[in-house]
C-alpha cells in the first residue's frame, strides 16, 4: 500500500520525497518584487549606478581638499590629472567637486519634482477614475486646458515671477507636471474598476478604500513607478535648459545644467568641461530608464509566480 501511494504522487520521474526541491517559498509581494528585480541584471545595474551617484553626491565634496567655489588661476582649463581628477573650469575650480555638488542639486530637483507630480497625479486621477461623475468631468476639463499650454512656457513664466532658486524651480516643475500621471492613472482605474474581481468585492460589501488599496493600486503600481523613473530625467533636463537660458540656480550654487552651460562657452578651448556633465546626465538618464523598466516588470502582479 505504501509503494502504491508513492507511485500515485510521482511527478515527472520524481517521487514524493523530492517534492520539497521543486516547491517555491512563500514570499510577500515586495520580497518577490525585489527577488525579480535582482534577477534583471540591467535594472539592478541601473540601481547600483544611481546609489553610487547618490553616495558620491553626499560624500565626495566632504572629503575633497577643494571646495566648489575655490579658484586656482594656475589650473584654468586644466585637463583631468592626478591634481584635478576631472580637470578644472574656466575659473580654475575643481570639476570633480563641482560635478558632485551639482549632482546634489540636479538629482534633488529631479527626484522631488517627479515624486510630487506622481503622487498628485495618481491621487487626482485615481479619485476621478474610481468615482467619476461631475467631479471627474470638471477635473478633466481643467486638465485639458492645462495640457493645451506648453509646459516649458508655464515653467519659464513662474520662474520669472517668483525668481530663481531651487525651491522656485521645484514649484514651477510641479504646477503642470502632474497632468500626464493623472491622465494615465485615471484611464487605468476606469478599466480596472470594471473587472470581475473588483465587482465581486463590491458585491461582498468590501469598502472602497480596501478595494483601492488591495486590488487597484497593485495593478497600476508598476506604471506609476515606471512613469516616476522616466519623469526624473525630464526634470533634470528641464533644470539644465532653464540654467542654460539663465533662469536656473543662483550662483555660487551649481548644477549639471549650470556646468553644461559654462562648458559650452569653452567648447573649443576645453571640450571636457561640457563632455563631463553631459556624460553624467546621460548615464543618469540611462540608469533611470533601465531601473524603470525593471521595476515595472518586478511589481507587476500578473508576472508574479511565472518564474
Amino acid at each position: 500500500m505504501e509503494n502504491l501511494t508513492k507511485d500515485l504522487f510521482t511527478v515527472v520521474g520524481k517521487n514524493v520525497d523530492k517534492m520539497d526541491s521543486i516547491s517555491r517559498p512563500n514570499l510577500s509581494f515586495w520580497k518577490d518584487a525585489w527577488r525579480r528585480l535582482k534577477k534583471n541584471r540591467a535594472a539592478f545595474c541601473g540601481l547600483c549606478i544611481l546609489i553610487l551617484f547618490g553616495l558620491l553626491a553626499i560624500f565626495a565634496p566632504m572629503f575633497s581638499r577643494y571646495t566648489y567655489t575655490a579658484m586656482d588661476t594656475a589650473a584654468v582649463h586644466a585637463v583631468p590629472s592626478a591634481e584635478h581628477w576631472l580637470g578644472a573650469d574656466s575659473a580654475g575650480r575643481d570639476l570633480w567637486v563641482r560635478i558632485w555638488m551639482g549632482a546634489r542639486v540636479s538629482l534633488s530637483i529631479g527626484l522631488i519634482a517627479a515624486v510630487v507630480n506622481a503622487l498628485v497625479g495618481a491621487l487626482i486621477g485615481g479619485f476621478c477614475g474610481y468615482y467619476g461623475g461631475k467631479i471627474d468631468m470638471i477635473m478633466m476639463r481643467v486638465v485639458e486646458i492645462l495640457y493645451g499650454i506648453p509646459h516649458l512656457i508655464i515653467v519659464i513664466l513662474v520662474m520669472l515671477v517668483l525668481g530663481r532658486g531651487m525651491p522656485t524651480m521645484i514649484v514651477a516643475l510641479c504646477i503642470t507636471g502632474w497632468i500626464g500621471s493623472c491622465r494615465f492613472v485615471r484611464g487605468e482605474v476606469y478599466r480596472l474598476k470594471e473587472q470581475d474581481y473588483v465587482l465581486a468585492a463590491k458585491v461582498l460589501g468590501v469598502s472602497d478604500f480596501t478595494i483601492i488599496v488591495r486590488h487597484i493600486i497593485p495593478n497600476i503600481l508598476g506604471m506609476i513607478i515606471t512613469n516616476l523613473c522616466m519623469a526624473i530625467p525630464g526634470a533634470i533636463f528641464n533644470e539644465a535648459f532653464l540654467s542654460y537660458i539663465g533662469l536656473g540656480i543662483r550662483p555660487p550654487q551649481c548644477s549639471w545644467g549650470v556646468l553644461a552651460k559654462e562648458g559650452v562657452a569653452n567648447l573649443r578651448a576645453a571640450p571636457h568641461e561640457v563632455m563631463i556633465p553631459a556624460f553624467f546626465i546621460c548615464v543618469t538618464m540611462l540608469a533611470l530608464n533601465l531601473l524603470g523598466d525593471g521595476l515595472r516588470d518586478a511589481v507587476d502582479p500578473k508576472l508574479r509566480g511565472t518564474e
